[in-house]
């Protein structure tokens, strides 16, 4: 029974509408900081611009450490709606020459892809491509994991007329058949 009072004590207390702070960094509820993956510069956001929260986090973070210093706290690590992306930045290699290779692949019976690799060597963003080689060659394209681009249907020869028209970077030496790739089971 004293639980009872106590949780209607709590609910008593509560003011509406409630006022909801949102975090500067991560732009999400300031009590969904911990769970985002700079976690660190959210606190540096909260110590810089919301003080008052800023120690009664602190406050928190000693009593919970005390209680349980053996179970660290695990933080998300999959994404979210709040989660920004943080592209990766790659490192240039200036002594490897910049190919951009075309390949074909059959997926399942009678059906052609192409697949362009090396793109993001020229520093070209791979989903406006895909988008532009989608809407040129009026089929699908996609971005794989892999950064490549797969293209539905055999364009190879087109391609090797519209990669250098539409970036001025890539010359036309610069491509490369590489013939038949592997099968493709998608």
């Amino acid at each position: 029974m004293d639980s009872r009072n106590e949780s209607e004590s709590v609910l008593a207390d509560i003011k509406y509408p409630l006022e909801v702070k949102y975090c500067g960094n991560c732009s999400m509820p300031i009590e969904y900081c911990e769970f985002y993956s700079e976690y660190e510069k959210c606190k540096e956001w909260l110590a810089k611009n919301l003080p008052e929260d800023y120690e009664k986090l602190t406050l928190r973070e000693a009593e919970g450490s005390e209680c349980c210093n053996e179970v660290e706290k695990k933080r998300q690590k999959r994404g979210g709606k709040g989660l920004l992306r943080v592209k990766k930045e790659k490192c240039d290699d200036d002594a490897a020459p910049k190919r951009i290779c075309l390949s074909c692949a059959t997926r399942g019976k009678n059906k052609r892809v192409t697949i362009v690799t090396g793109m993001s060597t020229f520093k070209i963003d791979l989903r406006s491509a895909a988008k532009f080689f989608g809407n040129k060659f009026a089929c699908g394209a996609s971005v794989t994991t892999d950064n490549a681009i797969v293209i539905q249907g055999d364009v190879r020869e087109e391609l090797f007329k519209v990669i250098p028209q539409k970036w001025e970077e890539v010359s036309v030496d610069a491509i490369e058949d590489c013939g038949e790739g592997k099968k493709s089971h998608h």
